[in-house]
């Protein structure tokens, strides 16, 4: 439904860029006055949104000068106790007492009272009675392995981490190569994996591979391994699954040293909805955080759903941003979840095929105003911080500045992408793929805004599901990966493996992910330890000794990433505009297109190979091979000469000036145009 403009009439950028949007002009005017209205009603008289966002500077625990201080929100608490370790978990001993705003506080003497790593609780006492809680600003939970219950521990060891990143400036303007990961699983062995085998294992993995940014899911704590990190029940904790806090900085200040960004998978869409070891029912009311009634249940996902209109849960929630950023040094986030939070049906069962079903009494206008906030709030505090959307709707200004009527995003993750990859395989028989339908799905982006690319995530591997390779190859990836024989199944899996993955660099965002193990076609799927697995790890760790054997075609996958990877650095292709589309044939299966200078050249059928293939030229100029896909060194026939080079000439049916080359069935090859002595330029 339409809303009465409440802002200057200055003209939008987002209506400029889209003009098919002009009609909803007044939704979009009240979008932008919305964020502005909610930041007068939460920000102090010439407080800044930095200032207004230091929750964890003021409750939970705190050393001062003779004690501690321990602060806690809890407005509907009848009365509150602070039991632990210190006092034999006495609910009597040590009350706080209340403040003004539905605040609790209690001052303790002596350093040494909390001592490093004791565990502590608040007893709640409220309408439900008295029932003891992990804080809310809690920074370390840990499981005790007798009870299996959660307790907050208290973290204050007798040195202070200390950061040497001093020198690491993260840039929104380098266009980030995603390496999405799971410290638990990226072990080989049958068992959790930890912080610091992450720091001494993966991220010299990852640099060498060519990615610059690293993605971290499951960080904020979560009492369920197999959660996958999306059942969040402390918003402030560093996950003990894998280690200590200072073990999480020792990670992320070495990432930074070998100049890698680091982002937090950040699940503020949702929270675990257990009152044992969450933030459900904190204060005995079930709104505190949550919205009211079965609103409240997130119908998909059995978990809670914040209530962003409340300015205490704003509060809680952007106050979060800044203690992940200052405290542990992130880069950015993902936003998991944001089509969720958009709708207050969550998007489900939502094809989003017309532009009013973003505009209308199903959008949660506070949820809008709260991912406002958010993005302008992490960019406020770190220069180069990056905010990426995981939203499959194609919200309108989704990456653009909240000001241009947008918000503030700077990526969105390109989600039709994978599933139309997943489907094809799936239903498609070679030779009768799609190519319009997937050059569409690859440039498919509003106008002036950035998405990554990726052609499979964790999501697209979980169980029930498998990987790209795995799909391609199947059952013959157990036995006919090795080298020394040859296996037509397993050879037309790598081909169709490279290409897609080469075609969704090149063309299908201008960032790109991928999720660990996947660079070299790593084989099943992923299945946490749960009872109905007999809680097995065979599947929640990579096989990272798959690719590093010498014998397994895995070894020929990860070069030709490696390869691919540095081929989009060098030239730039992620930050060279739209991709340009050459030429497209639909019964050879073949696509071609132009892109900050390289020249992508796709023949996705089986068997027809072409001979004098022209291909439009971008310039005037001879080209060279830059990569084959094709190419022995990563498990190709080698039957492209990649010495060879290409002249431009005049075509005779008007396609301009180009080159002919010879594309074999199930290849890529990239050109670029070289100089007199035979450069790439």
């Amino acid at each position: 439904m339409a809303r009465k403009a409440a802002v200057a009439d200055h003209k939008l950028r987002i209506l400029e860029l889209n003009e098919n949007l002009a009609p909803f002009e007044g939704d979009l005017r009240y979008r932008v006055a919305h964020f502005e209205e909610r930041k007068r009603q939460l920000l102090a008289k010439g407080q800044s949104l930095v200032d207004f966002a230091a929750g964890a500077q003021w409750y939970g625990f705190h050393k001062t000068k003779h004690g501690w201080v321990y602060r806690e929100w809890a407005p509907g608490a009848q009365a509150m106790h602070l039991v632990g370790d210190f006092n034999g978990w006495n609910r009597e001993s040590h009350p706080m007492k209340p403040l003004p705003g539905g605040n609790w506080e209690i001052e303790i003497d002596g350093i040494r009272t909390l001592p490093h790593l004791s565990r502590v609780k608040v007893a709640v006492t409220s309408s439900r009675g008295t029932e003891d809680r992990i804080p809310l600003y809690a920074t370390y939970v840990k499981q005790d392995k007798t009870t299996n219950s959660f307790n907050a521990v208290i973290w204050n060891p007798h040195r202070t981490f200390q950061w040497t990143d001093e020198g690491f400036k993260p840039s929104r303007n380098v266009p980030p190569i995603i390496y999405e990961a799971h410290v638990g699983m990226a072990t080989e062995e049958e068992r959790i994996g930890t912080y610091l085998e992450f720091m001494r294992d993966m991220i010299p993995r990852i640099k060498k591979d060519g990615y610059n940014t690293i993605q971290l899911m499951a960080i904020m704590e979560h009492p369920y391994y197999a959660s996958f990190g999306y059942q969040v029940s402390s918003f402030f904790a560093a996950s003990s699954w894998y280690g200590t806090p200072d073990d999480l900085k020792a990670l992320i200040n070495e990432a930074h040293r070998q100049g890698l960004s680091v982002l937090l998978d950040l699940v503020h869409s949702h929270a675990v909805r257990n009152t044992a070891e969450g933030i459900d029912g904190f204060d005995g009311r079930d709104d505190q955080f949550f919205k009211y009634g079965p609103a409240g249940d997130h119908p998909a996902w059995g978990s809670k759903v914040f209530d962003y209109g409340k300015n205490g849960v704003v509060h809680f929630l952007l106050s979060n941003l800044r203690f992940w950023i200052e405290e542990y040094h992130f880069d950015g986030f993902r936003f998991d979840g944001v089509t969720s939070m958009l709708y207050l049906d969550h998007g489900l069962g939502q094809a989003f095929t017309d532009n009013r079903q973003y505009f209308s009494m199903n959008t949660d206008v506070e949820a809008v105003a709260y991912l406002q906030l958010a993005t302008t709030l992490t960019h406020a505090l770190k220069k180069g911080a990056l905010c990426i959307a995981e939203e499959m709707s194609a919200m309108p200004g989704m990456c653009l500045p909240v000001k241009d009527g947008g918000f503030g995003f700077d990526y969105r993750l390109s989600m039709g992408l994978p599933d139309f990859f997943i489907k094809t395989i799936k239903e498609k028989q070679d030779g009768h793929w799609d190519i319009g339908r997937m050059y569409w799905e690859l440039i498919a982006r509003r106008p002036g805004e950035k998405v990554i690319g990726y052609a499979e995530s964790h999501d697209q591997a979980l169980v029930g599901d498998k990987t790209i390779m795995f799909r391609l190859a199947d059952k013959e990836m157990y036995e006919g990966m090795n080298r020394g024989y040859p296996n037509l199944y397993v050879e037309r899996a790598m081909a169709l493996h490279k290409m897609i993955r080469l075609v969704t660099i090149g063309a299908g965002g201008e960032g790109y992910l991928n999720f660990m193990g996947n660079e070299f076609g790593h084989p099943e799927w992923i299945d946490f330890p749960r009872e109905g697995n007999g809680w097995s790890f065979a599947h929640a760790r990579r096989l990272w000794s798959l690719a590093e054997h010498g014998y397994l075609r895995y070894e020929f996958l990860g070069n030709f990433d490696k390869a691919m990877v540095e081929l989009v650095k060098r030239y730039k292709v992620l930050s060279g505009g739209m991709p340009r589309c050459l030429r497209q044939h639909e019964d050879d299966q073949i696509l071609a297109f132009e892109r900050s200078g390289c020249v992508f050249c796709f023949n996705f059928h089986p068997d027809r190979s072409q001979e004098g293939l022209f291909i439009p030229a971008p310039q005037l100029g001879d080209y060279r091979v830059i990569l084959s896909s094709d190419d022995k060194a990563f498990g190709g026939y080698g039957r492209v000469d990649e010495k060879l080079v290409y002249h431009t000439w005049a075509h005779d049916d008007a396609m301009g000036d180009g080159f002919t080359i010879y594309l074999p069935a199930r290849s890529a090859v990239v050109l670029r145009r070289s100089d007199a002595e035979g450069k790439i330029l």
